[in-house]
């Protein structure tokens, strides 16, 4: 069920009803497979009504405000898996990927990667706001992608990582949820939606800062040294959003920066002996 999962977030971007019939389907087979409750799937059901009116009224009226302040309410919850009766499924189990590394858990949740669908209905520029905040040359885009090595450095630097390579055999699980249940799902709300509500609403530069803070006070009950890390690489997906103004661009460096950390660092970080 999590590889058609997947594949209704791929299509999202692309066609939306193919992608929310295909999400109709994960949802079907997760309640087979007990991921989904009775209880969940209501909610979920509730849910997705919303984000159908949302669409469809979406001109600023009353009512699509308040659909959207449900939803991105919704969101928030999902996020941080308060809405009942959803069982993420466990992958990894207290996996240590190398001797300097923390043991690591992974789930796969299906309740974080509903985020895009949502937040989608609430703002039809989520995946494409049609022209760039911010022009910038090469130099600028190249500067920026050093920039993910060199904050890892910079993590090493402070003590929260160490240089460790490693190649576990759950890397294919967890490319597949790091990219759309994590870097999509993450991306979807801070960079796709936050920043560019905030955009509209503040300007570029006071959005970028915002949105970055946020991403790393979502972060801040893993410690706060990851908290910093997490506001630093915020604005580093928040400048690809800006200067590009697609969405699949801060998604692909959040993955390409979790990657390289899991390859070449000890994940999720340093454990002192």
């Amino acid at each position: 069920m999590w590889g058609v999962l997947s594949t209704a977030l791929f299509f999202l971007p692309f066609n939306r009803l193919i992608a929310w019939v295909i999400l109709a389907a994960s949802a079907g087979m997760g309640i087979y497979h007990q991921i989904l409750t009775p209880l969940g799937a209501t909610c979920l059901a509730v849910i997705a009504l919303a984000a159908g009116l949302r669409h469809r009224y979406h001109a600023h009226t009353g009512l699509s405000v308040t659909l959207e302040v449900l939803l991105v309410a919704s969101s928030l919850a999902l996020f941080l898996h308060l809405v009942p009766g959803i069982n993420n499924q466990l992958i990894v189990d207290g996996s240590k990927a190398g001797p300097l590394s923390a043991p690591y858990t992974l789930r796969y949740n299906f309740d974080k990667a509903l985020l895009p669908f949502l937040l989608f209905a609430c703002l039809p520029t989520l995946f494409n706001s049609g022209k760039a905040a911010k022009s910038v040359g090469n130099l600028a885009w190249i500067l920026l992608i050093l920039c993910v090595p060199l904050l890892l450095l910079l993590a090493v630097a402070l003590g929260g990582l160490k240089l460790e390579s490693h190649f576990p055999d759950w890397i294919l699980p967890f490319m597949m949820a790091n990219l759309f249940f994590v870097s999509m799902a993450e991306e979807a709300l801070f960079r796709g939606y936050l920043q560019q509500r905030l955009t509209q609403w503040l300007g570029a530069w006071p959005a970028l800062v915002i949105a970055a803070l946020l991403f790393g006070a979502a972060h801040f009950p893993s410690g706060m040294l990851m908290a910093i890390f997490a506001t630093l690489s915020g604005l580093l997906y928040g400048l690809a959003w800006m200067w590009s103004g697609r969405l699949w661009v801060p998604i692909a460096l959040h993955f390409g920066l979790n990657m390289t950390h899991l390859l070449f660092f000890t994940y999720p970080f340093y454990q002192h002996p």
